[in-house]
């Protein structure tokens, strides 16, 4: 489902227990924003931009 060998699915489990996401059914919340970005590095600014970028209309409803 998140298209990620075993090792990426056994960080998903570390950061769930760190309480930085919360995880169900087709749906990840991220619960402390600042310690995600800090865990995620510099990815989450280049899939937040791609993001707005591919999904406009979608990406400012969520940031309202």
């Amino acid at each position: 489902m998140l298209g990620v060998g075993r090792e990426g699915v056994t960080e998903a489990v570390d950061i769930c227990s760190e309480g930085l996401i919360h995880v169900q059914p087709r749906q990840i919340t991220v619960l402390d924003v600042s310690s995600w970005k800090a865990w995620v590095c510099e990815c989450y600014a280049v899939v937040k931009r791609e993001y707005g970028r591919l999904l406009p209309e979608i990406a400012e409803t969520r940031s309202q």
